[in-house]
């Protein structure tokens, strides 16, 4: 009987180790699994984080892209709130001129320009020496200007200018042909007009109005250097002149 108590211990012990290296061999095994699962969870946090993060990145680029297109939206409004405003001052501006520089009230705008310069002729030799025919056309050229119509007012103004080279209306068509290609945006041909009063005639009432008219074509070409430079010219060469006062006001002075 007392032999058989080693042997007995010894299979007690036995099977003790071996549910002990179970019991701890899959406990192992559990620690495995929760450092997988803690790897797989950290890696889907920070992709979760990455993902959040440019989510705000890209958040904050609309936000950005919104506030820039809102300053464009606002400097875009406030350029067409002046061009309309410049617009209104062309007009208000250009009746005075004519009132001034015609020395007369021009005729009503119900006046039918086209009507007018279909009865033209349509050769200068036969035109030329017709002073009704050169009032006529003169009269249509402006009206079309004043109608806002400025491609065709330049057009009838370049034919009167072909038609009638002594015409005594001769500075002041040229000067408002320059202000028709001015408003229809072809700054080569408005130069040229201006130019042409200035060089030709330089002592003619409508001289000063057409340097200034010349600074706003340098205006419009971004030469803002060269348009100042004009004005002070219109101060210094016609001091007495609307054109000067209008030229210093430009100027700040």
């Amino acid at each position: 009987m007392n032999k058989l108590l080693p042997i007995a211990f010894l299979l007690a012990t036995l099977g003790f180790n071996s549910a002990h290296a179970q019991l701890f061999g899959g406990d192992e095994q559990a620690r495995r699994q929760i450092a997988e699962l803690r790897e797989q969870l950290t890696a889907r946090m920070e992709a979760t984080n990455r993902g959040q993060l440019e989510l705000a990145n890209q958040n904050e680029a609309l936000r950005t892209e919104v506030a820039n297109l809102r300053g464009q939206v606002e400097v875009l409004t406030h350029e067409l709130e002046s061009l309309k405003q410049r617009q209104r001052d062309f007009y208000v501006d250009l009746d005075k001129r004519v009132q001034r520089i015609e020395g007369s009230t021009p005729p009503p705008p119900s006046a039918d320009a086209g009507a007018l310069l279909s009865t033209a002729p349509a050769a200068g030799a036969s035109a030329a020496g017709d002073p009704a025919t050169e009032s006529t056309e003169y009269e249509a050229a402006l009206t079309l200007l004043k109608g806002g119509k400025h491609a065709e007012a330049l057009a009838a103004f370049n034919r009167f200018v072909a038609r009638h080279p002594q015409s005594a209306s001769l500075p002041n068509a040229h000067f408002w042909a320059g202000n028709a290609a001015l408003q229809a945006r072809d700054i080569s041909a408005s130069r040229g007009h201006f130019n042409t009063v200035l060089q030709r005639w330089p002592q003619d009432k409508v001289a000063p109005d057409a340097m200034l008219g010349l600074a706003n074509t340098q205006q419009a070409l971004g030469d803002a250097r060269g348009s100042q430079e004009t004005l002070r010219k219109v101060i210094s060469q016609y001091p007495n002149s609307t054109a000067a006062q209008q030229a210093s006001q430009r100027l700040g002075r």
